[in-house]
């Protein structure tokens, strides 16, 4: 089996052939439900699919290109995606799978799963950013419980150190913990206490990588009461302790 070493030798040899690195673009093209960008670090779009230009309300690509996500879409919407642009170019935190709306113009609104990357160049600066959004509803569906969804998965990011039980977020939304939890999977493929998990693991891993706070303080933010049973949940999501993957 190749080490990790030489599958990162086999991607620099592959790329270095490539003509074109953002081939991507062109299988993008043909998935309309699914926006792709590639962004520079002032957040300017450098690549987009053709998806991305029809929801702008654009004709051409070359209409989208330049422009950051606020001055292609404008309003709460344009200022949402922007923030956080800057926030993943800024903090090197990725945004995974994110529920928020999207606009579909001409015809509104939908409902969409985020996910931005930061890309860094070879001494690792932060260069730009990478991300999809892809579609989970289609137009017309009836979204309000996916409102109280998107709600609910932002005050569990808000209060990863509490104690988050699925019966009393449902009570949040009037839904039963069974509705609750059935909607979860069908949006993220989980249920409510496995997204949780989810949410505190990457939480802590951003931790570890971008400060100098302790494994035990970063374990009670995670809403762990002591260290040993963090580090033994870290180790079974990661395959390395806290201390190990911070090295």
């Amino acid at each position: 089996m190749a080490d990790a070493g030489s599958d990162v030798d086999l991607r620099l040899r592959l790329a270095g052939r490539i003509a074109d690195p953002f081939v991507s673009e062109q299988l993008f093209d043909h998935l309309t439900d699914i926006v792709y960008f590639v962004k520079d670090e002032l957040a300017r779009y450098v690549v987009v699919n053709q998806t991305l230009v029809e929801r702008a309300g654009a004709t051409s690509k070359t209409e989208v290109v330049g422009k950051t996500s606020l001055e292609l879409f404008g309003g709460m919407i344009g200022e949402r995606f922007y923030a956080q642009d800057m926030a993943v170019l800024q903090t090197r935190e990725p945004l995974i799978n994110d529920l928020e709306k999207h606009a579909y113009s001409p015809r509104g609104e939908g409902w969409c799963l985020t996910t931005k990357l930061p890309l860094v160049d070879a001494v690792g600066n932060v260069v730009g950013l990478v991300g999809i959004s892809r579609d989970i509803q289609s137009l017309g569906d009836e979204s309000n419980d996916l409102t109280q969804l998107a709600g609910i998965v932002e005050y569990i990011k808000q209060h990863l150190a509490d104690p988050l039980r699925t019966t009393e977020l449902a009570e949040q939304t009037g839904m039963s913990a069974y509705q609750l939890d059935r909607r979860c999977r069908e949006v993220y493929g989980v249920t409510t206490s496995q997204l949780i998990l989810q949410l505190r693991m990457g939480a802590a891993a951003c931790q570890l990588r971008q400060s100098n706070e302790s494994i035990l303080a970063i374990a009670l933010s995670s809403g762990y009461s002591d260290q040993s049973a963090f580090t033994r949940q870290f180790r079974r999501t990661f395959g390395v302790s806290p201390g190990k993957y911070r090295r």
